[in-house]
């Protein structure tokens, strides 16, 4: 059962945010509203500016110490949107909790870089990380959303290329299926307080750029996940992309994978970014932190 806080918050993003996410049709407007909202609520300082093999982003350490773990973290916003600053706070929660230094990569977007550009990024920055020294068993990528889909994406892409493997991965709310033609992607399409259906298609459709949305590395539902590492993804029931994080479960578990499927109920897409509003969000984010831990 959803908190009082939670089912608050909903109600006021359902009528001031989600008729609004893709409707200028601009990616320069739907860019720079994100980063002045995200301007407005962020209270995480910058991180550490950083260059991994080519790869821009920023390093952000945890306030609760260093325990010797490393995160690649690839942020949302439908491979068109966000970056370092609209994601800071959620990372800098994740890193508190898993006292992990974390890599937030960002990396190139459409529909300037359509695919597989941003999975050329993830694992280059990969690569940057190995080349440093980080020990693999130590690693692990996350993301939310179009960065849970490309978490996926790129542990495919690193075992195809056969580099050593992460020690897990992490999705939060992924969209792993660009055909956008899941049951909850109409079934929830008004319930779901912050997406549009309509709005992902027309981010995809600046990502895919014609290709094929069912391509492994675009759609990782349709990737053999054979050989990944452990897996966490979290889903919440008020959202469009539902179906995404179940379908994404069963195929990794069909192919041999250990993932931890969690479903929280009530709870709408990424809601860790409002951890500092609602109680759900804190404790996702702990439950990462603890899978990140028990990992490496």
């Amino acid at each position: 059962m959803a908190s009082r806080r939670s089912k608050c918050l909903a109600w006021v993003t359902r009528r001031t945010m989600k008729n609004k996410l893709g409707a200028s049709g601009s990616v320069a407007k739907e860019r720079e509203s994100l980063e002045k909202m995200s301007g407005l609520m962020s209270r995480r300082s910058p991180g550490q500016p950083a260059t991994l093999n080519g790869v821009s982003g920023e390093w952000v350490f945890p306030e609760t110490g260093d325990g010797g773990r490393t995160l690649l973290y690839l942020h949302g916003g439908g491979y068109a949107l966000g970056s370092p600053l609209s994601h800071r706070d959620m990372v800098g929660g994740i890193a508190d909790a898993a006292h992990a230094r974390v890599f937030l990569a960002d990396y190139r977007l459409a529909p300037e870089h359509p695919f597989p550009a941003a999975v050329d990024d993830a694992v280059a920055a990969y690569e940057g990380l190995l080349e440093a020294g980080v020990d693999p068993a130590k690693l692990c990528i996350a993301g939310d959303s179009a960065g849970g889909g490309l978490t996926v994406a790129t542990l495919v892409a690193l075992r195809d290329r056969k580099l050593p493997l992460p020690a897990a991965g992490i999705c939060i709310s992924p969209w792993a299926d660009l055909t956008c033609s899941s049951g909850s992607m109409t079934s929830m399409a008004e319930a779901d307080p912050m997406l549009r259906p309509d709005a992902l298609r027309w981010m995809g459709g600046l990502y895919l750029n014609g290709q094929d949305p069912k391509s492994p590395l675009a759609s990782p539902v349709y990737a053999d996940l054979k050989g990944l590492p452990p897996l966490l993804i979290q889903v919440g029931t008020e959202e469009a992309l539902y179906d995404d994080a179940i379908t994404l479960s069963r195929v990794a578990r069909d192919a041999g994978v250990d993932a931890t499927l969690e479903v929280w109920e009530g709870m709408m897409h990424v809601w860790h970014l409002m951890a500092k509003l609602v109680p759900e969000g804190r404790q996702a984010i702990q439950v990462i932190g603890a899978f990140v831990v028990a990992k490496t």
